[in-house]
């Protein structure tokens, strides 16, 4: 059974695996600020029945874009989402690949190999300054937000340290506490003039009542062995915020979910060539034809799917979207009976995994570590 219900806010799809439920509520038009406080809920309430015999997660993916060159309006944009789905019932909330701070889809920098041109560099520095520091007043605000609609919140950031970027994620409680971050280990192709590299110290999956959570972050999840370490970490809310809309997503996505025997959430950006700045000031290339300003230049495919490979929500690619299912932890044990990647399925004394989890620093003082042994004795 499927309901469309057109509302003036974004297209909101539910699923659970127990009941197939859906509902579906599309406009054209999205507000860019928080709207004003109502005590009417923006959708309908669904019945979402599960077992009661297992713990239920309700999870949300936000399928959205950016406010690009606009940090605060991004920031109002998520506080309206995360309300929506807290209005909704939703205890997690995934957002995409760098929401705040934006993926910088179409642009070059201005770069070749040998050459920077003057308006490159200037891009890069408005990015730069798009981009925020973590700790910082962006990720107290972040928390806050987590906090004041009791969710778990997962979002993806530019992360600015000094004057090098990474892509990140950040994870938060539903108290309002930040728990801490993953910086993406491989950027992906010309992603890596404008991003740095993340290390083994920020591969974390935290343990918090809903379950095990963590991240990886686009084509990262093609790595084997960084999933493989996800895995030996115990994940089960496996969070995947990506830049890639195309149909073959689907399938990495799906193999996640039965290789680790976990929950896979998906959060991609839906954006049209409107949603960045208008040429000169940002040109897009690698395609065919210009595009005009409604032309989809990410299409979404957020998705939601079960240990044992069932898509549960999504994926969608529609529009600016909320992406909600019912996770019913019990699938976990259930798909793990058949495979349980670095348990009863491994083979350590043939294939084991070394992760160096320390921190990589550039540059070391060694008068920091000598006053830190002295403070110990």
């Amino acid at each position: 059974m499927q309901a469309t219900v057109p509302v003036s806010s974004s297209l909101h799809t539910a699923s659970t695996a127990a009941d197939p439920t859906a509902l579906s509520t599309q406009t054209n038009n999205m507000a860019l600020v928080p709207a004003p406080p109502s005590e009417t809920p923006l959708f309908a309430e669904v019945d979402m029945c599960s077992d009661s015999s297992t713990t239920t997660v309700r999870a949300t993916v936000i399928q959205a874009s950016t406010v690009f060159y606009d940090t605060p309006a991004t920031l109002d944009k998520a506080e309206r989402f995360l309300a929506e789905a807290a209005g909704y019932g939703s205890q997690l909330v995934v957002f995409p690949e760098a929401f705040i701070g934006g993926y910088p889809r179409g642009s070059s920098f201005g770069a070749t190999i040998g050459s920077r041109t003057a308006k490159g560099r200037e891009d890069f520095r408005k990015y730069h300054a798009s981009a925020i520091d973590v700790p910082g007043p962006e990720v107290d605000r972040l928390a806050a937000m987590a906090g004041r609609y009791k969710v778990y919140l997962v979002m993806g950031v530019i992360e600015r340290e000094g004057y090098t970027l990474y892509c990140t994620v950040l994870f938060f409680d539903s108290q309002g506490h930040y728990m801490g971050k993953h910086r993406k280990v491989m950027p992906t192709a010309v992603e890596r003039i404008v991003w740095g590299f993340g290390d083994g110290s920020t591969i974390p999956v935290f343990g918090t009542p809903i379950g095990k959570i963590g991240a990886a972050i686009c084509w990262e999840n093609r790595m084997p062995l960084l999933r493989t370490a996800m895995y030996g970490k115990g994940i089960e809310i496996y969070c995947a915020p990506t830049a890639d809309s195309r149909d073959t997503w689907q399938a990495t996505m799906t193999h996640i979910a039965l290789e680790g025997g976990c929950f896979v959430l998906s959060a991609n950006q839906f954006c049209r060539r409107k949603d960045y700045p208008p040429p000169p000031e940002y040109v897009f290339l690698g395609v065919e034809e210009d595009p005009t300003p409604d032309s989809v230049v990410c299409a979404g495919g957020s998705v939601i799917i079960s240990p044992l490979g069932t898509v549960l929500a999504g994926p969608n690619y529609d529009g600016e979207a909320l992406i909600s299912a019912d996770l019913d932890l019990g699938e976990i044990a259930r798909a793990k009976f058949d495979f349980d990647v670095v348990g009863h399925y491994s083979r350590p004394e043939v294939l084991s995994l070394t992760v160096r989890d320390h921190p990589t620093n550039a540059v070391m003082f060694t008068s920091a570590s000598e006053k830190g042994e002295a403070s110990r004795k």
